[in-house]
């Protein structure tokens, strides 16, 4: 009994926050493989499943602080099993789903709520704390990397399902595979605990970030990730269908995305603890800019879809470690569940545009052209946003402050 209440290793503990983000970050990746079938079955315009993707993202946003700070204060494994719980239930929802408020309900708000619950904000708060600032950020990358494997895993798994057995029955195995981020959460169990500065309470450590201009183009830069991530995830299967591509083929450049993904998380967490991670996300952001426009540029043949999801994968997730890392490294490890959570709403609502502004423009113009110009325009200006943070620690020399 006493080895379960024992808080974990910190190598146990990075172990299941991978897997933990595997499962969840694995499978809401692999949604915009049901836009099609699902709309046709149901015989709905794609701007409808479209705005459920967008719900899911806003509901992961605004929750997500709230759920940082709550694992916290008392621990980040009763989170995580909440989140198992909504995300299962979302899932089962969705797999009845005979119109849109079962969409929005079930894959809008129950799984944005299970995505946040057992998501980036939980699980690298407890993995942030354990390490210290020299490994720190190798630690977040290699727990990052487990939303990248889950993706290449469950792309695969979920396009053999909806082949198989058709969309239903595929969200109600997918809804089991969800239910295994409840034991899981055992490995993350332990209240936090202080980063070794002075003492300060949740309202000063907002009240301090809040008035902090770096802060701020962290959100702002991170808003761009929210886009970027929201609306290929969303709008690249069906982009493939369109251009007479196979439905395979989709699934398998997501499941790119996210082998490739492994790879960046992986490089982003060593380069963050070797060059300044405010540099290396305007480098990350400009060669998203870079590789959109590429796409575009070429006629799309498997090659080319085969090749972007290698590229884009690489740049995928790498922006997680980098930025929960530099919020840490400026504002300290104390309430990082809460601070990054906040930066991570800003991603969220960048993700509830990329989703829902996809479908929407698609259906007002028959095409994505316009929502891909967007995509470059705002890497580019993500890359001039992050170049200016300091990432110098904030220095607290009264209790408190």
């Amino acid at each position: 009994m006493k080895a379960l209440l024992r808080s974990p290793s910190p190598y146990v503990l990075v172990a299941c926050a991978a897997l933990i983000l595997a499962l969840g970050m694995g499978m809401r990746n692999t949604f915009g493989l049901f836009l099609q079938p699902m709309s046709l079955d149901l015989q709905l315009p794609r701007g409808v499943f479209a705005l459920a993707i967008a719900i899911q993202m806003l509901a992961w946003g605004i929750s997500q602080p709230i759920f940082g700070a709550l694992a916290d204060r008392y621990g980040a494994a009763r989170i995580v099993v909440l989140g198992g719980l909504f995300y299962a239930g979302g899932l089962l929802l969705m797999a009845n789903a005979s119109g849109p408020w079962a969409l929005h309900g079930g894959i809008g708000i129950l799984v944005g709520m299970g995505t946040s619950a057992a998501g980036f904000a939980v699980v690298l708060g407890p993995v942030g704390r354990a390490f210290p600032p020299e490994k720190r950020s190798m630690a977040l990358g290699i727990a990052s990397a487990g939303g990248s494997a889950g993706q290449l895993i469950m792309a695969l798994v979920g396009g053999a399902l909806i082949d198989s057995m058709g969309w239903a029955a595929a969200l109600l195995v997918m809804a089991i595979i969800a239910a295994f981020i409840i034991p899981l959460a055992l490995g993350v169990r332990g209240k936090s605990a202080g980063d070794g500065g002075p003492a300060q309470s949740l309202r000063e450590a907002l009240r301090e970030a809040s008035g902090n201009k770096n802060y701020w183009l962290l959100c702002a830069g991170f808003f761009v990730c929210g886009f970027h991530v929201a609306f290929i995830a969303t709008h690249l299967p069906p982009y493939l269908a369109d251009n007479d591509m196979q439905t395979m083929l989709a699934a398998t450049a997501i499941a790119i995305i996210g082998f490739f993904n492994i790879l960046g998380t992986l490089a982003s967490g060593w380069l963050g603890g070797k060059y300044r991670q405010n540099y290396v996300l305007s480098i990350y952001y400009l060669a998203r800019a870079v590789i959109i426009a590429g796409f575009l540029i070429f006629p799309v043949t498997e090659t080319s879809v085969l090749i972007f999801a290698a590229l884009m994968g690489f740049m995928w997730l790498g922006t997680v470690p980098l930025t929960s890392g530099l919020v840490a490294q400026i504002f300290g490890a104390r309430y990082l569940g809460a601070l990054f959570g906040i930066v991570f709403f800003s991603h969220q609502i960048g993700g509830f545009l990329g989703a829902w502004l996809g479908g929407y423009l698609f259906d007002l113009t028959g095409n994505y052209d316009v929502a891909w110009m967007i995509a470059i325009a705002l890497g580019v200006l993500a890359a001039l946003i992050h170049w200016p943070i300091s990432d110098r620690p904030i220095i607290r020399t009264t209790e408190g402050a």
